[in-house]
């Protein structure tokens, strides 16, 4: 008999779960944190129809894999405590084991780049990161990923760590400061979850069903499922639907750049950040510029589909071949390869355009990589002569693809919140908006269906926090239209809407040259305090408007959520407060007395709207006795 020598005899004799991978859901690892005081779901995939059996602290429940192998079973719900051990294992024999998970509460944290903004980046970071010792207080974070589909895994598995030096100084700041704030007066295990993506739009965090329920995305959704079937055909239509735009912002114009309409001048060799050509208009130009390039083909040539390469863009680029979309991407350091259908192509002049949109710092086609159409056989044409024109400012942004990454539809949705299934939670904290400053009519309505998302498969009143926009951008010197301020409006509006959300005001701690303010350690306070009052703790989360009337020459504001009373720093005036008529707004001298504010209208206004801190980075000087800030508000005012 020949003797099996011992690697391939071990890799006979592996265990099933070597094979099939893990049984758990990748949220079920060592020193997971899981719900407590509710049924515990634990989740994963074996092989379908296979029998899986999970035990946690002494509780164990069974179930059977689906034909897509998925499985469920809902333990027993457990108090606060631990560490325990949770094992899954099949009827094939495959076991994993989890060990010293602890049962408490379990947040989600998500949001963009503020949120992702690490403790190490953050005040005081030093001290912050060398004085974190808390065994309590687990930290899970969730990889980027991005996909057009949901993922019923993530494509990393996320890993729990405790609340020590080595593993705070890169999570997120705003959240650990949460919860180091909650761990000081609840020794519960606290576990977090952080999912979060810088420059990310609130769009790509909701499913198809609430973006339907939230307003007309159903070309976009449409758009997105052709992709999963039809690559090609999903990029055709993403092409007519930027034409579309462009001839809707342009009066209705038939042709456009595409076509090679438009005044178009020659670029520089090597093409390079616009910024660098010595063009003024270019010289700190953050908007859309178009390039094209031109190929001649013989009919032969043009037969068969191709491949076209343009290097990288920065930073959004949809590209045409002869008036046909074949592909739109972003992300500045992605080298962009676009599949170019048969028929496509034709005999003669071949016309290429690309449209580059930069929102931040340099902008343009760049890069070591050629330029190049690839034809079927493999031959190389080298697009070497562009030109380009720039899209005025008037235009404004084109709408981003349905796939983009950031600022797509449901696309980090299905990369990072779908994989987390029906995992349990506590409550859930947002601090995003800045991506969606240039569209704020959409934005109540879209994060009211996020909380209410959020809270599919969990406690009906879930607490849900969310970190109003911070003061950021130029100083204000007379009344203005603000989008940031109306971003931060439909943010208290949705929280004062929902019932069982707090918002965190904080336009007094940002850094109105930083987008990113680095005081997030008051942000988690603010948060904290929220957290509390909707736990029925007597604590208030700042002074917001309830009404607004006029009472002879005065408006008079009036005010919840006031610790003691309602003061003014440094001066006897309140400063900030607007009052508006149907033509304009105009400052208004104030004065605060108990829980409201007693506003002089000026001469012949007739106001209509009471408002405060509207503008990008307002100046107010309101505050209660707690050292909350009222909070920027627009409100009706009543005869």
């Amino acid at each position: 008999m020949r003797r099996v020598a011992p690697i391939l005899l071990a890799a006979l004799i592996a265990t099933p779960a070597a094979a099939q991978g893990p049984l758990l859901n990748g949220l079920f690892a060592d020193h997971a944190v899981v719900q407590r005081d509710r049924p515990v779901p634990v989740f994963g995939a074996a092989r379908p129809g296979e029998a899986v059996t999970v035990t946690l602290g002494g509780r164990s429940a069974t179930a059977k894999a689906g034909v897509d192998g998925a499985w469920r079973v809902d333990l027993p719900a457990m108090t606060a405590g631990g560490p325990y051990t949770l094992e899954a294992k099949a009827a094939s024999g495959a076991v994993q084991t989890v060990s010293d998970v602890l049962v408490g509460d379990v947040w989600l944290c998500s949001g963009q780049s503020n949120m992702e903004l690490p403790v190490e980046r953050g005040n005081n970071s030093w001290s912050e990161i060398r004085s974190a010792n808390d065994d309590g207080l687990r930290m899970a974070y969730v990889d980027h990923a991005d996909s057009r589909s949901p993922r019923a895994e993530f494509l990393k598995a996320p890993s729990w760590k405790a609340a020590r030096p080595d593993a705070v100084g890169s999570f997120s700041a705003a959240c650990y400061y949460m919860a180091r704030e909650l761990r000081k007066t609840d020794k519960t295990p606290l576990g977090l979850v952080h999912a979060s993506w810088g420059g990310s739009a609130i769009e790509a965090w909701l499913s198809p069903a609430a973006l339907r329920r939230a307003g007309d995305y159903d070309n976009d959704i449409a758009t997105l499922q052709l992709s999963l079937k039809d690559r090609p055909a999903a990029d055709r239509r993403w092409g007519e639907t930027i034409k579309a735009w462009w001839s809707l912002r342009h009066n209705g114009a038939a042709g456009g750049p595409w076509a090679g309409d438009g005044v178009w001048t020659p670029a520089p060799q090597g093409l390079g950040v616009w910024e660098s050509w010595g063009v003024p208009v270019l010289a700190d130009f953050n908007g859309m510029v178009w390039f094209d390039a031109s190929v001649t083909l013989t009919a032969a040539q043009a037969k068969g589909a191709a491949s076209l390469e343009i290097g990288m863009v920065d930073e959004v680029d949809t590209t045409f071949v002869n008036g046909v979309g074949v592909g739109s991407t972003s992300g500045a350091g992605t080298v962009r390869v676009y599949p170019v259908a048969a028929g496509t192509l034709k005999a003669g002049a071949n016309r290429i355009v690309v449209s580059a949109l930069d929102t931040y710092a340099n902008g343009g086609l760049y890069g070591e990589a050629a330029r190049a159409l690839v034809l079927a056989d493999g031959t190389r044409i080298p697009l070497t002569t562009w030109r380009y024109q720039v899209e005025p400012k008037e235009t404004g942004e084109p709408p981003r693809a349905p796939w983009d990454t950031l600022s797509g539809v449901s696309t980090l949705y299905n990369g990072m919140l779908a994989p987390m299934g029906p995992y349990a939670f506590k409550g859930f904290a947002w601090y995003q908006g800045e991506s969606n400053t240039g569209r704020p009519q959409t934005y109540q309505a879209l994060l009211r269906e996020l909380l209410a998302e959020r809270r599919t498969g969990q406690a009906a009143d879930m607490p849900a926090l969310v970190v109003q926009l911070a003061n950021y951008g130029k100083p204000q010197l007379a009344p203005e239209d603000s989008w940031w301020a109306q971003v931060r409006e439909a943010q208290r509006l949705a929280v004062a809407k929902d019932g069982h959300a707090a918002l965190a005001v904080i336009t007094d701690i940002g850094d109105p040259s930083d987008i990113h303010p680095t005081n997030k350690q008051d942000v988690g306070k603010r948060l904290a305090r929220g957290a509390r009052r909707l736990a029925g703790q007597a604590v208030t989360t700042g002074p917001s408007p309830v009404s607004a009337r006029r009472i002879g020459d005065t408006v008079e504001v009036r005010f919840e959520q006031v610790a003691e009373r309602l003061a003014t720093r440094g001066s006897d005036k309140a400063i900030g407060f607007e009052l508006c008529d149907a033509a304009a707004c105009r400052f208004a001298d104030a004065q605060v007395e108990g829980d409201k504010a007693v506003i002089a209208i000026p001469a012949g206004l007739n106001p209509t709207k009471a408002r405060l801190a509207w503008a990008d980075a307002p100046t107010f000087n309101v505050f209660d006795m707690a050292g909350l800030p009222v909070g920027p508000f627009e409100i009706v005012v009543a005869p």
